[in-house]
């Protein structure tokens, strides 16, 4: 049964368990004699987990600490099985998940819970109520009915809980005592105040407790000498003083007084915990309860902001002996034990004040926070490491933005809150919860927004400290207007004190400032220059970067040094790529300008981008292609940022650097910013003055018959041609625009002459054999044309042009009445496109695909198809080749008896400027009067498609 599935119907089957004393169970009231000490033990884990799963493997190591069976796991399955046969009818409480066992109990149901929640609820009524208080304490008091466990102390994490359990009951006599002294019935308590002291005489809020008692009864004699005898005791065996509380209490005893009640103990301050809620961290919080529960020391490592100190506080809130080092106000590495002597609300007078601290908590079953370390991380890792040298029974829960690098560390990197998913609802993803929950105490955010904070949270990389900063600015700014001022976030979401308070966190900006000062020279450097690549960079480029800069060291230490400072993050994924988080990368080039480095930045991202495009378009016409293709799809950001960076400043070497080598990406892929980057390039008057204006014309004039518009195509293609001084590679790429335009036209023969009369200059292998091919086969001479492909097909080597032939093979059978050999070219291209990338090739040979498999009868087969190619082109804005495709579909659309849709799309395609000539004849039908338009003729193909659909 997964996890969670008993709240969601009703369980009628009541289950008692108790835990603080003997192990007891009751189903339905009626007591269940668990025998055996491995089911006992496994019940009593089950049961001290309070509702968490606790892992397989943390019940093996438990049950069988010395000796695992052979198979633990089945040994494991079998105490389960035999403790489910003591629940008996409440069997269904005792749930596995994939991540191991889980006892569902009601908050009521299980002794330990109660205590912790009537503690809680007095704690709260105490100031307004203390008869109130006193009397759920009195409760939670009775709740202990002998030793906890007395069996199972012997497995190691029971000794543990019960020494927690301990601790706890320390607190509810604790604040017994206190709420029955302001209710004015000590005398009540008296004894229990006695004992308490008794029990551990240096604790010094049972020593308050008995002091009020006593005052509070009539004997400040007496109570002034237990306070007397405990300064000296604390004094004599710790060498420390006891806390100003005892020396307040003193004086108002002396004056006649009881002084006032505490609401914690005084000798472990409340920790600073924030009044909002957390969202998002579920996961992460049960992560770490399960690793503190097997791990000695756990660090949580992130950027400064993404919410390490706010996870730590809500893992140590429900810790009954939690003790909080708050590490960010301290400077000096000397100071370090003795902020944690304050942390215990302790006050050293002599001696070593860390051995004092260590004997303090030795003897603790508890938690010790110690919260950002990486400022003072060689003190910081002294202190842990004493820790846990001296305090064998004590867990340590460090945050930092590197790792403190002792053994027994396990890191927890703690990412940023998840983003919406295209598609999804924007208000499921946790940051856009925390926005929304946030400015609700500002601006409530509408419904119709959600997309908006969808983009805000987006761009603030999920997260945190960014998010509720920016919620916070929604008192003096519209949403969408913080959203469009995000390019300057870390300047707009400053002011306001942050989750601790503390000056680091009052602006985003100082926030990532501290992360920075703490790099080396060499690190600062590089990271200052990592940061004009908007989507990182892969190893390689990083080291070349790191040696072009001349930087000393190792460049993988460098930057391995960078992403444990949580600065960069390493993406193991396909090769190692290294990111910034944007309020990073904004700090980065911040620091560029300020160290006067801005310009040497700018013009090494455009060399790179130039040797990228370069080395790319050189392999995407080889064998190499598919591994290029790669490349380029991942660097689309980082060549964005390249192209912006050169159109802006006016570099014109450096844009038609990055468009003509990529002729092949524009006319073969679907990155339809190359064909935008090309056509607004090839419109500057500047253009002229490039000696390679010629080759910018080309791509333009390929990317404006893709986009249907032929007669500028034409328009370029000649201007290209022209150009003074063409090239080899200006002609051939500028007489394929012009063979393709005159094919969409229906003239075969001049798109055959400039198909070969590009062949006499282009390498060997390209396309321009197969265009002749294929407008030769369209004018109907298909053995001239099978033998212009041939040729064309002989030499080429690169997977799109194998794929370019076999397309037009396809072609040529298909005219030739041989379906079944036509089929088998069509798949062979669609193949070696999709390895190569080549999504436009994979639509068209796929339109010729279905056609053949519509004439064969496999019409659900090819309707599916058509619905996909459609959508495609769709998205890429092809429309000559979406109405060739939109006609072959209203041809079978007729033969399926949809006269209507079929007419209807015809009559489109007819109308439309950008359609292809259609030689075929066509058919007569019902048409409409006014022709449908683009998107209304989409939309009735794809109503054509799913109704056809429905009928088969």
């Amino acid at each position: 049964m997964a996890e969670g599935r008993v709240s969601q119907r009703r369980v009628p089957t009541a289950v008692g368990v108790e835990v603080l004393g003997p192990l007891r169970l009751a189903v339905d009231g009626v007591p269940v004699d668990v025998r055996g000490a491995k089911r006992r033990a496994a019940l009593g884990l089950l049961a001290l987990a309070e509702g968490r799963t606790v892992a397989v493997d943390a019940l093996v190591d438990a049950l069988w600490p010395d000796d695992v069976p052979d198979s633990g796991r089945q040994a494991l399955h079998s105490v389960v099985s035999r403790l489910r046969s003591d629940l008996g009818p409440a069997a269904v409480r005792l749930e596995t998940g994939p991540a191991g066992y889980r006892l569902a109990l009601a908050p009521d149901e299980l002794d330990l819970t109660r205590a912790r929640r009537l503690l809680t609820t007095a704690r709260g009524l105490a100031g307004r109520d203390p008869a109130a208080a006193a009397a759920l304490l009195r409760e939670a008091c009775d709740l202990w009915h002998g030793p906890v466990l007395p069996d199972l102390t012997v497995v190691p994490p029971i000794a543990t809980a019960a020494q927690a359990c301990a601790s706890l009951r320390r607190e509810v006599v604790d604040a017994l005592v206190s709420a029955a002294v302001a209710a004015g019935a000590a005398e009540e308590v008296g004894g229990l105040a006695e004992a308490a002291v008794a029990e551990d005489p240096l604790r010094e809020p049972a020593v308050l407790g008995l002091v009020r008692a006593l005052a509070a009864t009539g004997r400040a004699p007496a109570a002034l000498r237990v306070a007397r005898e405990f300064r000296a005791r604390l004094a004599e065996e710790t060498g420390l003083d006891p806390t100003p509380a005892l020396a307040e209490l003193e004086r108002a005893v002396a004056s006649g007084g009881a002084g006032p009640a505490p609401t914690r103990p005084a000798a472990i301050p409340a920790f600073p915990f924030p009044a909002t809620s957390l969202l998002g961290r579920a996961p992460e919080v049960a992560a770490l309860h399960g690793l503190l529960a097997a791990e000695r020391l756990v660090t949580v490592v992130g950027p400064g902001g993404v919410g390490k100190t706010r996870l730590a506080l809500e893992v140590a809130r429900p810790v009954a002996d939690a003790t909080v080092l708050l590490l960010a106000p301290v400077t000096d590495a000397a100071a370090v034990p003795h902020a944690l002597a304050g942390a215990l609300g302790l006050t050293a007078v002599r001696g070593d004040v860390l051995a004092t601290c260590l004997a303090v908590l030795g003897d603790r079953n508890g938690l010790l926070v110690v919260d950002n370390c990486e400022h003072l991380l060689g003190a910081a890792r002294d202190l842990v490491a004493a820790v846990l040298a001296g305090c064998p029974r004590l867990a340590v829960l460090a945050t930092s933005r590197e790792r403190l690098g002792l053994a027994a560390e396990h890191a927890h990197r703690l990412a940023p809150l998840d983003l919406p998913a295209p598609g999804q609802d924007p208000a499921a993803a946790a940051s856009v919860a925390l926005f929304a929950d946030r400015a609700r105490r500002v601006r409530p955010v509408p419904p119709e927004q959600w997309d908006t904070v969808a983009d805000v949270v987006r761009r603030l990389d999920g997260m945190p400290l960014a998010i509720e900063l920016a919620a916070g600015r929604l008192s003096s700014l519209s949403l969408p207007d913080l959203r469009d001022r995000l390019d300057r976030a870390l300047d707009l979401l400053g002011g306001g004190a942050g989750p601790s308070g503390d000056a680091r966190h009052r602006t985003l900006r100082a926030t990532v400032a501290w992360s920075y000062e703490l790099l080396g020279p060499d690190e600062q450097r590089l990271f200052r220059h990592l940061s004009v690549f908007a989507d990182g960079v892969d190893l390689p480029t990083a080291e070349r970067l790191a040696a072009d800069l001349g930087l000393s060291g190792d460049p993988g230490s460098l930057l391995a040094h960078l992403v444990d400072a949580s600065v960069l993050d390493a993406d193991l994924g396909d090769g190692t790529r290294y990111r910034m988080l944007e309020t990073l990368r904004a700090f980065g080039r911040d620091r560029l300008a300020a160290a006067g480095e801005a310009a040497d930045a700018d013009e090494r991202l455009l060399r790179w981008a130039g040797r990228l495009a370069a080395e790319a378009g050189t392999a995407l016409g080889s064998a190499d292609e598919p591994a290029a293709d790669r490349v380029l799809r991942r660097e689309v950001a980082n060549l964005r940022a390249a192209w912006h960076l050169a159109r802006g400043s006016g570099r014109l070497d450096a844009t038609v650097a990055l468009i003509t080598p990529l002729y092949d990406a524009i006319a073969y892929r679907d990155l339809l910013e190359l064909r935008t980057w090309a056509e607004d390039l090839a419109e500057d008057p500047a253009l002229g003055r490039s000696p390679r204006a010629v080759l910018v014309l080309a791509a333009a004039a390929e990317a404006a018959y893709h986009r249907g518009d032929r007669a500028t195509a034409r328009r370029r293609a000649e201007a290209g041609l022209a150009t003074p001084d063409v090239d080899e590679a200006g002609h051939w790429l500028c007489r394929c625009v012009l063979s393709v335009v005159a094919l969409a036209a229906g003239a075969h023969g001049e798109a055959t002459g400039h198909a070969l009369a590009a062949d006499r200059t282009a390498p060997r292998g390209r396309e321009c054999l197969g265009l002749a091919a294929l407008a030769t086969a369209y004018g109907g001479d298909l053995d001239a044309a099978r033998a212009w492909n041939d040729r064309g097909a002989a030499d080429a080597v690169a997977p799109t042009m194998r794929s370019w032939a076999a397309y037009v093979a396809g072609e040529i059978d298909v005219l030739a009445g041989d379906g079944a050999a036509a089929e088998a070219q069509y798949l062979r291209a669609v193949d070696l496109a999709r390895a190569s990338g080549a999504t436009f090739l994979v639509g068209v040979a796929t339109v010729g695909l279905l056609t053949v498999r519509a004439s064969s009868g496999r019409v659900p087969e090819a309707l599916t198809g058509y619905r996909e190619v459609v959508d495609y082109f769709a998205r890429t804005g092809n429309w000559t080749h979406q109405w060739a495709t939109l006609r072959d579909l209203a041809r079978l659309l007729r033969r399926l008896g949809d006269e209507v849709a079929a007419g209807a799309i015809e009559a489109a395609a007819d109308a439309a400027p950008d359609a292809p000539a259609d030689g075929r004849p066509h058919a007569t039908g019902p048409r409409p009067e006014v022709p449908p338009g683009r998107a209304a003729v989409l939309d009735l193909a794809r109503r054509a498609i799913d109704e056809a659909l429905t009928r088969r």
